[in-house]
């Protein structure tokens, strides 16, 4: 990307070189915003240690601004607190704290308003409405940053990371907790979404929307309201990320609502409500993905065709899988379900019976949800048994028709660091 080269031009002390100014209590600027006023551009603004009361600090020329030993600016719960207006700025090392709230105005910690080529690295963003927002920005990084949120519900609240109308954006390696969404995306295509850990938040760890040719992987999304959502979007690949403990009535690790031509792919969706919720998505392809201790596995409702569910492991889920439409070509083949009682007398590893995921009492749940009381009753192995003897509700062409006897090893070693 391009965007990748800038950046390491940047990083190594590129074109951006000028004077250097301080900011303390004795310096010659004792605010940020007095230093960026006076700062010429491509100059270096040093914040130093302290606390500094300050709002509405405008970037209006590419600046660095870097921060010593962790500096605080509090906003005082009155208004944003950093705004860039210019291509070229970069803002490390500063906690950033109080932004103002507002139930009119979706006010933010950091805001980057119509410029590409920034930097957002190593801050930590505290009690803000939003913490970054980028709006119509290109070719930018932000890496390595903590958000914490204190959203009480999904109205009063704001996302972590927001992303609105962006291209060629990498976000890396950030901590994200306590928003609405941790990360949102809207309109923002080619974007490389990596090594986050999103935990904690009331609505999505992570959220497309309207959003093409992105990727996300060796993220985890853990305790949200649900792990992550893909929503009208395309080519979307999502692969090598931890889905897991995403709880409630309507909880899901992954919701894929109308997206095409995507790729899901070593990933683990591990004790989640319902691991992946799909509606209306084609060409998808599931692939070395870990199901384990979900309620449902996957549940597919209309419009999911053409879809490839292979070489995966399904273990110990309450359902594997669910299917709420009479049309399917999708294919099922060559996956371990620990379900699966067959036999394998070629001893080449996969059983010679077919394996029919979509189970009766399955099948009862999703017309009459009161019927899970009876989970465990004897009642219910009664009526799975009676339905494999002698199938009538459950849709036959829904099988596995080369089922693994074993389950699939994984090598997977990349995982974001735990931080707070």
């Amino acid at each position: 990307m391009r965007y990748c080269l800038f950046l390491l031009v940047w990083l190594a002390g590129g074109p951006l070189q000028g004077a250097t100014l301080e900011v303390c209590a004795d310096c010659t600027f004792s605010s940020l915003q007095a230093a960026v006023q006076t700062a010429r551009p491509g100059d270096t603004i040093y914040l130093m240690a302290g606390v500094y009361r300050e709002a509405n600090i405008r970037i209006d020329k590419p600046l660095r601004i870097t921060g010593r030993d962790m500096p605080v600016i509090d906003g005082g719960l009155t208004e944003e607190i950093l705004t860039i207006e210019a291509d070229s700025v970069l803002v490390e090392g500063i906690e950033f704290r109080n932004a103002g709230k507002s139930h009119i105005k979706d006010l933010a910690a950091i805001r980057i308003k119509r410029h590409d080529h920034f930097i957002i690295r190593n801050n930590r963003i505290i009690n803000a409405l939003f913490g970054i927002y980028i709006e119509n920005g290109k070719y930018g990084l932000i890496e390595n940053n903590t958000l914490l949120g204190e959203a009480v519900n999904e109205m009063s609240s704001g996302n972590a990371i927001h992303m609105w109308y962006c291209k060629n954006v990498l976000v890396e390696h950030n901590y994200l907790r306590g928003h609405r969404d941790g990360i949102y995306l809207e309109f923002v295509d080619s974007s490389r979404i990596r090594l986050n850990i999103s935990e904690d938040n009331i609505r999505y760890g992570l959220h497309f929307m309207f959003s093409n040719d992105d990727d996300y992987f060796h993220n985890t999304f853990r305790r949200n309201g649900a792990g992550v959502a893909v929503m009208f979007s395309r080519r979307i690949n999502m692969w090598e990320n931890t889905f897991e403990h995403n709880w409630g009535r309507a909880s899901y690790g992954l919701l894929l609502k109308e997206i095409y031509d995507a790729e899901i792919r070593d990933n683990t969706f591990r004790e989640n409500t319902i691991g992946i919720y799909v509606e209306g998505s084609t060409r998808l392809q599931y692939r070395n993905n870990e199901f384990s201790r979900n309620g449902w596995a996957i549940k597919m409702s209309g419009g999911c065709l053409d879809n490839v569910v292979a070489n995966n492991n399904f273990r110990y889920n309450t359902f594997d899988l669910a299917l709420n439409s009479a049309a399917n070509n999708n294919r099922f083949d060559g996956n371990y379900w620990s379900n699966y009682t067959g036999y394998d007398l070629g001893r080449d590893g996969r059983g010679d019976v077919p394996y029919h995921p979509v189970k009766l009492f399955n099948y009862v749940v999703n017309r009459t949800p009161e019927a899970m009381v009876l989970l465990r009753s004897l009642f219910v192995g009664l009526l799975n048994f009676s339905e494999k003897v002698s199938p009538v509700f459950t849709p036959a062409n829904v099988a596995d028709n080369s089922p693994l006897m074993r389950p699939i090893t994984f090598n997977r070693t990349v995982q974001p660091k735990n931080r707070n």
